[in-house]
């Protein structure tokens, strides 16, 4: 999801990355994700264990991120009560969680959604469920508390602010005319080929098969796409969106970011309209805690799935207590198994050949998001006014979010800065993002947080109290060149996947991460169920 859609450190790594800095005097540390956990399913130090235990349940749902949260849901709503949630974490929402620093809400992953579009009708629903939309005479309404506030976005280039984060500034004539060109192409192929989310509401085309088996930054080549500005605005989408450059996302993913939605729009477009997006100070954990608060103890947290399989009777489901150090052996009739792909087939016995593929071919980014607590409003430099999304032209990160744009209390406080940093293949980082992430110091983070947001806000150090760093080792599946081919010739695009008596539901199986995908997935699941 722009930044929405996203394994993190145990208790000896908390204990070397947390520290207070004699340099800059800011604490922090890393926070939100177990690593520890995850790892010891990689490394199979659970493999082999006698459940000590049984429980049975009707359905299991083994994940509790967007698409086992929504599976839960649709269960409910079909009048079944009796079932389990087992998650790895100790709060359930995956990539799509809130926390608070210094008493101040912010987002641990995902921290807006789009108003979603007719062919979503799922959310639509969830949405209307939460008040946050109704109809008023006839028409469907949202619930402005909950919309971005203007302005929403700008951009620091040429040193100052400029709205909106298409480059304008200092921009030629040669750069416009391409913007223009840009967006008669996506107009184009909108005409063309049908995008919609979630991929899974409509069959892949011959057009669309024949983006997907090119890489984005070589279809721009080939169209003579090659102004610098604009090359960097659509490298900053893929990176955005899906977690790496626009070198190693496919042509399909480049387009689907902006034909799947509101289109390109070129400066000076009348016609041009902003997407309208709902977000909270904790970022889309404020929908993910309001999924999961009415499963109680439904929902199973600090619980690794370590296998499951099929039975003659049914599914048995092994996961590993870390509460009480205990392998508890779950028996259902149906499981759902809402885990990354790479994860499935690690747990999942003899898993069926459609699995073996996914797994075989959707790679997955590495991100980290990092929350600072200010004392005090930092100053800013010249030009537009300060928004929600705040961008450095050309850096690293993705820029911040400020948790208190959404406040309707003017009165200037404290507050929390939310900045995303993907480390997926790209321009940027060009090596092992994974083992970068898991390996530099929080130190290390910090400084370089420092460094690129001091460009804009020199006061940014001496105002900075804390800094707490969520690490997603596979935050989100890459949409690189050819994988929706794979997906679709095996039969895993369009429609639900399912396999004997398990249902799989993940955004993995679109080809891409967002909340919508998470969510219709692990809804159609839960329906089947």
């Amino acid at each position: 999801m722009r930044r929405r859609t996203f394994l993190g450190a145990g208790a000896s790594a908390l204990a070397l990355g947390a520290c207070e800095s004699p340099d800059a005097g800011i604490e922090g540390g890393f926070t939100g994700i177990d690593v520890v956990r995850g790892h010891a399913l990689r490394d199979g130090a659970l493999h082999g264990a006698t459940p000590s235990q049984t429980r049975r349940a009707r359905v299991v749902i083994a994940g509790g991120g967007v698409a086992g949260l929504a599976a839960a849901r649709a269960l409910r709503l079909s009048g079944i009560e009796d079932f389990a949630l087992l998650e790895l974490e100790d709060t359930a929402g995956g990539n799509s969680r809130g926390g608070a620093v210094g008493g101040i809400p912010c987002p641990l992953g995902a921290h807006y959604l789009p108003v979603p579009g007719d062919e979503t009708h799922e959310v639509q629903d969830l949405l209307e469920e939460l008040g946050l939309r109704q109809r008023v005479a006839g028409r469907w309404q949202y619930d402005e508390r909950h919309l971005c506030h203007s302005p929403q976005e700008r951009l620091f280039i040429e040193g100052e602010w400029q709205d909106g984060l298409l480059p304008v500034q200092g921009v030629g004539a040669t750069a416009l005319a391409q913007y223009r060109l840009f967006s008669q192409r996506v107009d184009a192929l909108q005409a063309e080929a049908r995008f919609v989310i979630p991929t899974l509401r409509a069959a892949l085309a011959p057009t669309l098969l024949a983006l997907d088996a090119l890489p984005f930054a070589a279809w721009l080549d080939r169209e003579g796409f090659d102004e610098p500005h604009l090359r960097w605005y659509l490298d900053y989408c893929c990176r955005d969106d899906y977690g790496a450059g626009a070198a190693h996302v496919s042509a399909w993913a480049g387009i689907h970011y902006f034909a799947s939605r509101h289109g390109f729009h070129a400066p000076g477009d009348d016609n041009a309209e902003r997407d309208a997006v709902l977000t909270w100070p904790e970022g889309n954990g404020w929908l993910t805690r309001r999924m999961a608060q009415p499963l109680g103890d439904r929902i199973r947290k600090g619980h690794v799935v370590t296998r499951i399989a099929e039975t003659r009777s049914g599914v048995e489901v092994d996961a590993f207590d870390t509460a009480t150090k205990a392998m508890v052996r779950w028996q259902a009739e149906r499981c759902i198994v809402a885990l990354p792909v790479f994860i499935a087939a690690r747990v999942v016995e003899n898993p069926p050949e459609v699995l073996r593929n996914a797994a075989a071919h959707v790679r997955h980014a590495p991100w980290l998001v990092a929350n600072v607590h200010l004392r005090a409003p930092l100053t800013d430099r010249a030009g537009a006014a300060p928004s929600w999304d705040n961008v450095v032209y050309g850096s690293r990160g993705l820029g911040y979010v400020d948790a208190r744009h959404q406040s309707l209390d003017p009165t200037p406080g404290p507050t929390v800065l939310s900045w995303y940093r993907p480390l997926g293949p790209s321009a940027y980082d060009k090596g092992d993002g994974r083992r970068l992430l898991l390996d530099r110091p929080w130190a290390a983070w910090r400084d370089e947080l420092l460094a690129e947001l001091s460009a804009p806000h020199a006061d940014l150090r001496s105002r900075a109290t804390r800094i707490d760093i969520t690490r997603y080792g596979h935050a989100m599946a890459m949409p690189v060149p050819g994988l929706l081919g794979q997906l679709a010739s095996r039969g895993q695009a369009p429609g639900p996947v399912t396999a004997g008596r398990l249902s799989f539901a993940h955004a993995d199986w679109s080809g891409y991460s967002i909340f919508e995908e998470a969510f219709t997935r692990g809804h159609i699941a839960g329906s089947a169920a």
